[in-house]
């Protein structure tokens, strides 16, 4: 699969899996309502699985709250994962 479908595909995931949140988000703590599985939610293309604690984890850094929609949160967190070479 060619990266930019592996990406274009992690980014719906994420849009998907988070656009039912309730916005503004102030902390990750807001989002793990909105995850099918919670924590333990996987985002999955390719050679590309890690789970949202993952994410928590090495992309927290990245990540400037509150968001006050979906889109500029899966660009901030689609950024990190290209920064941290996990894309």
């Amino acid at each position: 699969m060619a990266d930019e479908d592996v990406e274009a595909d992690i980014r719906a995931q994420l849009r998907e899996a988070l656009s039912s949140a309730e916005y503004p988000v102030s902390s990750q703590m807001d989002l793990v309502p909105a995850l099918p599985e919670g924590p333990a939610t996987r985002f999955e293309s390719g050679d590309v699985s890690i789970s949202a604690m993952e994410m928590a984890t090495k992309l927290g850094g990245h990540q400037e709250f509150p968001y006050e929609d979906v889109d500029d949160l899966v660009d901030d967190v689609m950024a990190a994962l290209k920064s941290e070479g996990l894309l």
